[in-house]
């Protein structure tokens, strides 16, 4: 296979695509350089396919090599695990506007694989994944109707900035990654500092305009190297198959679409397709084989599902109706709660509707951050949301372990969302930790995660600079795409039958974070613009009920969280307090907690920063003043000339040490003991006496040296 080459100048970067020399047995690849970024994307289409599945088994991985930034992985096992959850976050984005671009029938099991070669920090590899996985994809034999973009957004200085460096991503007040199609945007994740809604959709906008020019660039590639899409087969239903099942269905599952309660909705619903399917189970499994019977009953959910879909559509689109019976633009009932868990930091429970969100806020030591081994330039984060989603908050049974990529992409947005509302260290030294628990659900438990997490914050005393609600709003569209509907406060069956699921979180000055997906080809910017207003209405009354809650934050911590106490020492310093082999800091922080072990749960934690600062937290303030004192001791400095009082610690031939503070030893030299000659040392002094000694100064090995003769001539004495 000859080797191809692409350029393409993009805003004063070159994106170079190479074909034809790795990864030639792949279905489709393409290796994308973005200047000296570097990524494979090879995708692989099966050849068998299950025709009777109910889902379109797609794979998009993103793998980091952590040699692409020229790092060994840390702990004992020197080689790449389990996906870091930057990895899972960019494998998830890019297959969310991927998706939806199969053709509904296509079940063949897609890979795209993406593997990370080499990074340039202000070169982004997973939009070079993006446009990788789009290419392959497009210039291969898989059916797909893209091809897809992404880019990132910044706003600096009030300009827009296209794929922004990461200097440039620090100053700016948003960072936005859009994805779409020629036609339209079908993918947005951001973070915003309290940005304008008017901004953050001229942002969107702006990235759109960019990402037509990746689409022009894969389309005149696909054009050079493209191959001819494959043939496959499809499970067609027959026509009077679905005229009579149909006719079955459609009454009953209307009147049960506009059952208000969740569970007695979905059972209805579920009760008819129990009983359709065993009617043609009973009627053919005399006169159909097995796989013959299975192909049939599949047809018949098939025509019973896009019934329901068409159902749910004209209750809302033509009757201006929600199956709940509210309004376009009504929030479900809203019910919120603080302070549920007695000995936690803080919680808050956040209910709206059938969904529910218990959250607890736990504050650590600022060493207790999370240490990041994955190919960015952070090396750690203090401040964690973490979202848990057990099957019970759906009322079924499901797998129990590790969070899966749903879990981890609702903590990010949630995580997203506050961080922009989070003191900085200086103003308030701890590591954050926010938990969410989803107790029930049904429909937009993330933002139930950031509501509930936002009031856990502010009774948990962290000084937020502003209330933060969250709002999931959804789009349904006619057939012909004419005419729309946007709600707000989608539920789950709005989100599963609905085109559009568009997260919006803030505080009342603006956005701190997006997040849509979509299942149709894409959104206009009046369809946007129209969700971010309504989004702000909802957001508001949101704000206003947290406020009446929970005013503001804790003016103090819990009780059962630890405190604080910084200071500054010198730099130099720093060595002392730890001591050799961290002997000093051990002895300080057991003596100080009354404890054994330093990793004992009472034992004070005491924070050294390179630049002198010291942090010390403790739930005690006493053992916090305990542990200052001690440090202070050691960092004190002895004044040559000045008189102390100290305790005699050894006795030897020429001469005893003595201890003036903790931390702070000497010798006196048996020459220094008394006025008068002195032939032996026991004679003046014993271990334990007090003494008072004048400071001499240090000797040529940096040790200090007193004079108990000298101090008898001065009564100038310093305790």
């Amino acid at each position: 296979m000859k080797k191809r080459k692409y350029e393409l100048d993009f805003y004063g970067r070159k994106i170079i695509v190479e074909n034809g020399e790795l990864a030639k047995q792949a279905t489709g690849s393409v290796l994308i350089r973005y200047g000296d970024t570097v990524v494979l994307t090879a995708a692989v289409v099966s050849k068998n396919v299950n025709l009777l599945s109910s889902f379109f088994p797609l794979t998009v991985n993103y793998q980091e090599k952590l040699y692409s930034v020229g790092k060994i992985p840390g702990g004992f096992i020197k080689r790449e695990g389990r996906p870091t959850e930057a990895a899972t976050l960019a494998a998830r984005m890019i297959d969310r506007p991927l998706r939806p671009l199969f053709p509904e029938d296509f079940k063949h099991e897609v890979q795209i694989i993406n593997t990370v070669l080499s990074v340039e920090q202000d070169n982004a590899p997973e939009l070079a994944a993006m446009l990788g996985s789009s290419l392959a994809v497009s210039i291969s034999k898989i059916p797909f109707l893209g091809p897809v973009a992404a880019v990132k957004v910044g706003y600096v200085d009030d300009k827009f900035v296209i794929n922004p460096t990461v200097e440039e991503l620090e100053k700016s007040l948003i960072d936005l990654t859009v994805a779409g199609t020629k036609d339209a945007i079908n993918m947005v994740e951001s973070s915003a500092k309290e940005v304008k809604e008017d901004i953050m959709l001229e942002a969107l906008m702006k990235g759109h305009e960019a990402i037509k020019k990746l689409v022009k660039f894969q389309e005149e590639i696909m054009a050079d190297i493209g191959e001819e899409k494959m043939e496959y087969d499809k499970l067609v239903v027959e026509d009077d198959l679905r005229e009579d099942v149909t006719h079955l269905v459609s009454e009953r599952l209307d009147k049960a679409l506009r059952i208000k309660d969740k569970l007695e909705k979905y059972d209805a619903i579920e009760t008819i397709k129990e009983e359709v399917l065993d009617k043609y189970t009973k009627e053919y499994e005399e006169l159909l084989k097995e796989q013959e019977l299975k192909e049939l009953l599949t047809k018949v959910s098939m025509v019973i599902s896009d019934v329901e879909y068409r159902l749910f559509r004209n209750i809302v689109v033509n009757e201006k109706k929600r199956a709940d019976g509210r309004k376009m633009d009504e929030i479900r009932p809203l019910s919120m709660d603080v302070d549920l868990l007695p000995r936690t930091h803080g919680s808050a429970l956040f209910t709206r509707g059938e969904t529910q969100s218990l959250s607890v806020t736990t504050l650590g030591a600022l060493g207790e951050h999370q240490i990041l081994d994955g190919l960015g330039i952070e090396e750690g984060k203090r401040f964690m949301l973490h979202y848990n989603f057990p099957q019970f908050s759906v009322g079924e049974t499901g797998r129990y372990g590790a969070p899966g990529r749903r879990e981890v992409g609702h903590g990010a947005l949630g995580e997203k969302a506050l961080l922009q509302v989070i003191p900085d260290e200086e103003e308030f030294p701890y590591t954050i930790r926010v938990v969410s628990e989803i107790f029930e659900s049904n429909g937009s438990s993330s933002q139930a995660s950031i509501c509930a997490g936002c009031m856990s914050l502010m009774a948990a005393g962290v000084p937020i600079k502003a209330p933060v609600a969250g709002i999931a709003m959804g789009l349904i569209t006619s057939d012909d795409g004419k005419k729309y509907q946007i709600l707000t406060d989608i539920q789950g069956m709005e989100d599963h039958l609905g085109d559009m699921d568009f997260k919006v979180a803030g505080t009342k000055n603006g956005i701190c974070a997006l997040q849509m997906d979509i299942k149709i080809k894409g959104i206009t910017e009046d369809i946007l613009s129209k969700a971010l207003k309504q989004a702000k209405k909802a957001r508001l009354e949101i704000l206003d009920k947290i406020k009446k809650t929970i005013k503001e934050p804790r003016p103090e911590v819990s009780k059962y969280a630890p405190k604080t106490e910084i200071f500054m020492i010198k730099p130099e310093k720093i060595r002392d307090v730890i001591g050799r082999g961290g002997e000093m800091i051990t002895k300080i922080i057991c003596e100080a907690s009354d404890v054994t072990d330093v990793n004992n749960q009472n034992a004070v934690k005491v924070d050294l920063e390179d630049d002198g600062k010291v942090i010390i937290y403790h739930t005690d303030k006493d053992i916090i003043e305990k542990t200052k004192q001690m440090i202070l001791d050691v960092t004190r400095e002895v004044e040559v000339g000045k008189i102390y009082e100290a305790k005699v610690t050894q006795i030897e031939d020429f001469g005893c040490f003595v201890e003036v503070w903790p931390g702070c030893e000497g010798l006196v030299h048996i020459s220094k003991l008394d006025k008068k000659r002195v032939d032996k040392v026991s004679d003046i002094v014993s271990v334990g006496d007090e003494i008072l000694v004048k400071a001499l100064g240090v000797d040529k090995k940096g040790k200090q040296n007193f004079s108990r003769r000298d101090a008898l001539f001065d009564d100038k004495k310093e305790k």
